[in-house]
């Protein structure tokens, strides 16, 4: 792994630095620019074979070649109403001979959140708290404090049950970073887990390879309690369909609360997926993009554009064998650990 070695210029999908370094005196979240690198000491490298350079590459920067366009997701198509017959070709009734019933017209089925309401497709909404929404948390420098979350990550199944997912660009470093699933208005409502080691792939550690920008995290036991344990887990999906049906997660920087937004993918690159969801923007970084037929999280908010330049439109690197590579050998260091 590592070919793909597409430099990209700083976004927004994260909280920089800079804007919560007077809350702590421990830097955290970094924006990879060009090449990136992780040490030895602040990451696990993975290796995996080799892929094919995708077919669509970053700009150089952003005034030097537009956006790539975002197919939007197609609608489904409609079925109109049976004509009615002419009356030349329309018999009388008589008493003797049944009226014909009109035969119905179908109508679209609504898409449902697990257990809520129905929701519109491509419309973000505050996250309800729901079983799924507990697996997804904020990622903390210091305190646990409004305004103090800088990226989103959420919790992946493992042996180890101590395993969360999010974006490689969001931290070079576990110092002082703690994650809370749930977090809502300066609450944590199940507790908080020190993150203790971060796994990321050789491609992203030497080259910032934005087609592995994901990352798996180790965290230590709170309270003597693993984390999976306590809010459970979404298994990882590999492999499966660019066009899935999804629900996006994220913690946007100026909220205290997640958003949530569900809709249908697309492929905008050989490895990169892309979703159109409006208000996503810094913060959001690393949410998970949870498959609604699955329940496995298929994507990251990262990737193209670190997440995508907008706040309307989130890309993630796609999930094949080079994020199961990277998980086996997360998966396998925790249980030594």
């Amino acid at each position: 792994m590592g070919q793909h070695s597409r430099r990209t210029t700083p976004r927004r999908r994260f909280l920089a630095p800079t804007l919560f370094t007077a809350l702590s005196a421990l830097t955290v979240a970094a924006v990879v620019t060009g090449m990136h690198s992780l040490s030895p000491s602040e990451a696990t490298a993975a290796s995996s074979p080799a892929r094919t350079s995708p077919t669509v590459t970053a700009p150089a920067s952003p005034s030097a070649t537009a956006a790539p366009t975002t197919p939007a997701p197609a609608a489904p198509a409609s079925t109109s109403p049976l004509a009615e017959p002419t009356p030349s070709s329309t018999p009388t009734p008589t008493a003797d001979t049944p009226t014909p019933t009109p035969t119905p017209t179908p109508t679209a089925t609504a898409t449902k959140a697990p257990g809520t309401r129905t929701v519109s497709l491509g419309t973000t909404v505050a996250a309800p708290a729901t079983s799924e929404s507990s697996t997804v948390g904020a990622l903390f420098s210091g305190s646990v404090a409004a305004g103090n979350h800088f990226c989103t990550a959420s919790v992946v199944h493992s042996a180890t049950g101590n395993l969360l997912l999010t974006a490689a660009h969001c931290l070079t470093s576990t110092d002082g970073v703690v994650f809370v699933p749930g977090y809502r208005n300066g609450t944590a409502p199940y507790g908080t887990w020190q993150v203790t080691a971060i796994h990321t792939t050789a491609g992203w550690s030497q080259k910032g390879d934005v087609d592995e920008d994901f990352a798996i995290l180790e965290t230590a036991p709170s309270n003597g309690r693993k984390v999976e344990d306590v809010v459970g887990a979404n298994r990882l999906g590999t492999d499966e369909s660019f066009g899935a049906t999804v629900r996006l997660y994220g913690y946007p920087a100026d909220s205290e609360s997640p958003s949530v937004c569900t809709n249908a993918t697309d492929k905008q690159s050989t490895y990169q997926r892309v979703i159109d969801c409006p208000s996503y923007p810094a913060g959001t970084s690393g949410g998970p993009w949870i498959n609604t037929a699955t329940g496995d999280v298929v994507g990251a908010i990262g990737g193209y554009q670190q997440g995508g330049d907008t706040d309307d439109v989130s890309y993630s690197a796609y999930f094949d064998h080079t994020i199961a590579t990277l998980y086996s050998q997360a998966e396998a260091a925790a249980s030594a650990s």
